[in-house]
């Protein structure tokens, strides 16, 4: 990634983002029935993390752990983040140190380059902040175990293949299955909801950086 580019991905997010037009072409029909986040929404911050390997971008996600019955997102693929604590100064604070926590980046490592257009998920009442940072060495992970079942190390040329937006049934609850949601298809791993959606938004930034890079 050369400093050009990044320079203009951080250009990008201060301007005007994509947003959810962006955001919903990776989301169920269902979803676009959702009112903003309520008042009493909890709020979270995630880090969407680049960094080179082998002459190459590639971005970082995490499986979360599936053992936490009270996790609505247990088991699914998503970028390192958590809830917001009172400590954390503001919201980029949040991601870098949840970062921190799940894959064991030091914070000090990371530059934040901006955000992307927060995200409210109904099914566990977050506005999401999501935080787009660029890591200037390849990184050790070290995974927090209690929330981390796996670390996805993910070339951000795959996601420029536009083959890998597919759709699929995807059953939510015992008794809840929803019909053609889109997803990422990254291997075997499937890339869906509130991570997919910012993912959406993400991509559309880097190909407006990338055009004029």
């Amino acid at each position: 990634m050369t400093h050009t580019f990044i320079n203009k991905v951080r250009e990008k997010l201060q301007n005007d983002l994509p947003g959810v037009e962006a955001q919903y072409k990776m989301t169920h029909a269902v979803r676009r029935t959702y009112a903003p986040a309520p008042p009493d929404a909890r709020t979270a911050a995630v880090m969407c993390l680049f960094y080179e390997k082998n002459d190459e971008p590639y971005l970082v996600f995490i499986r979360r752990t599936s053992s936490n019955p009270n996790d609505n997102h247990g088991g699914q693929i998503a970028f390192p983040g958590g809830k917001s604590e009172e400590e954390d100064a503001d919201y980029a604070s949040t991601a870098l140190r949840e970062t921190e926590e799940e894959i064991g980046l030091p914070t000090a490592d990371i530059e934040v380059l901006g955000a992307l257009t927060p995200l409210y998920i109904p099914v566990s009442n977050f506005q999401v902040y999501p935080f787009v940072g660029y890591l200037r060495h390849v990184p050790k992970f070290i995974p927090q175990e209690t929330e981390v079942e796996e670390i996805l190390e993910i070339p951000y040329s795959l996601f420029l293949d536009k083959g890998i937006r597919k759709l699929k049934d995807i059953r939510v609850r015992d008794n809840m299955t929803l019909k053609d949601v889109p997803y990422f298809a990254l291997g075997d791993r499937v890339l869906w909801g509130a991570t997919a959606m910012m993912m959406s938004e993400l991509l559309e930034v880097l190909e407006e950086a990338e055009a004029e890079s």
